[in-house]
């Protein structure tokens, strides 16, 4: 990293049963706590945010999305846009397999997502989802892979 920060939110977000209040609470609280992180330090927002969405808006979705979009999934576009940050599963061509990060018996979509500011998504090389390997109860391993310069050598 360039001799800045790494901060790394781990999220779950309420889901579809929820009330829209909590769900409105839940986005502008985390909306507020992004927004504090100063401009200069990374910032790599991961987990289940109970949206789907296939496509949107340019420069936040890669155009590479999976499933319906649905009013939640909209809240994360809007979000997303909001603080300039693009939603890194979503940039990358992948088979049905490595989209879908949820499956409970015959229903699937991606509801998981790893989002970066928009200045570090170069250092994003990859984003993928193990098919084969469940983190939590039907949902799919879900991996970034990123290339961080170094300049200083650690002794």
């Amino acid at each position: 990293m360039d001799d800045g920060l790494l901060h790394v939110l781990m999220v779950y977000a309420p889901h579809l049963g929820k009330p829209e209040e909590e769900k409105e609470n839940f986005w502008n609280e985390l909306f507020y706590l992004v927004s504090c992180i100063p401009q200069n330090e990374m910032v790599v927002l991961a987990g289940d945010m109970n949206g789907s969405n296939n496509v949107g808006y340019d420069g936040t979705h890669g155009g590479n999305g999976f499933g319906a979009r649905n009013a939640d999934g909209s809240r994360i576009l809007e979000f997303a846009d909001g603080l300039n940050l693009a939603i890194c599963n979503t940039l990358f061509m992948k088979q049905e397999s490595k989209l879908v990060t949820y499956v409970a018996g015959s229903a699937k979509s991606t509801v998981d997502y790893i989002m970066v500011r928009q200045g570090d998504k170069v250092k994003v090389c990859n984003v993928k989802v193990i098919p084969n390997k469940e983190c939590v109860p039907k949902h799919k391993l879900l991996v970034i892979d990123m290339r961080f310069n170094t300049t200083k050598s650690i002794t």
